[in-house]
């Protein structure tokens, strides 16, 4: 794909707000969400006007974490139903999720769709449906490690933003973040190089500017997953099309505080 002019710097002057997104997965109790919260992520210093943090608990950590933390921090699902309220065993809707004050929520995330079987269309649709419940959504999209080595990245991630823009109209997309995670540097230690993030953000943003419009491309806010930490991450907030992370691990420890800060001090 060709990248229109200014894909690969900073798309002019859009001042794009910071995302620094910490994913719990299937991890913490209320003991260690009472300390982490309270000992660490409560005492982060940052502007938010620069930045925005997003913490996703397990769903039944949602209440507390919510009630623990202070207003600088926004909490979120790590999913959400792509059906409404009926019987749906095991599913929680968007308008659940808004009822007890959340409004963010991930969908698509690799382990959705490679453990439990989500579709690109199951992604689209649960999407969709939680921005029309006034959510904000991150929406994750990436590669694995065949695709990436038999130079499938662009195809792929094009593949799953195509169903998402299939279900939403331009203005929804003022809801969404996209979270860029290439499945093998998802909890492997392996972290795309600043040069190989940079270059695939810059065509998810050309694709953003091809096939929606150079307003949505300029202000979509795409984040970059893949262990990320305190020590590698000043060095991929500086790229011009990452504008935020997806963290896994370290949003469980007090580096977090670290990732937080990078962007923060990053921000101009």
């Amino acid at each position: 794909m060709a990248l229109p002019e200014g894909a690969e710097g900073s798309w002019g002057e859009y001042d794009r707000k910071y995302v620094i997104g910490g994913n719990w997965k299937s991890n913490g109790d209320v003991d260690f969400a009472t300390k982490h919260i309270t000992e660490n992520l409560n005492t982060a210093e940052f502007d938010t006007d620069k930045v925005e943090v997003v913490i996703a608990p397990t769903d039944i950590h949602l209440t507390t974490v919510q009630s623990l933390t202070n207003k600088k921090i926004n909490v979120s699902a790590q999913d959400v139903s792509q059906y409404g309220r009926g019987a749906y065993t095991g599913n929680i809707t968007a308008d659940q999720l808004t009822d007890i004050g959340i409004k963010w929520t991930l969908t698509g995330h690799s382990e959705r769709r490679s453990l439990f079987g989500e579709t690109d269309q199951d992604v689209a649709v649960k999407t969709k449906i939680a921005i029309e419940n006034g959510m904000n959504v991150m929406v994750c999209i990436g590669e694995l490690l065949e695709e990436r080595e038999t130079g499938k990245t662009d195809e792929v991630n094009a593949r799953q933003l195509q169903a998402v823009a299939d279900e939403l109209s331009e203005g929804q997309w003022g809801n969404v973040v996209i979270a860029y995670e290439p499945v093998w540097a998802i909890g492997t230690g392996k972290v795309a190089t600043p040069e190989q993030a940079e270059e695939t953000h810059a065509h998810i943003r050309a694709w953003l500017h091809e096939n929606i419009s150079g307003d949505v491309a300029c202000a979509t806010r795409i984040l970059y997953g893949g262990s990320v930490n305190g020590e590698n991450a000043s060095t991929l907030i500086g790229q011009a099309n990452i504008d935020g992370f997806l963290v896994g691990g370290a949003s469980l420890k007090p580096e977090f505080k670290d990732i937080i800060k990078a962007a923060d001090e990053n921000k101009k």
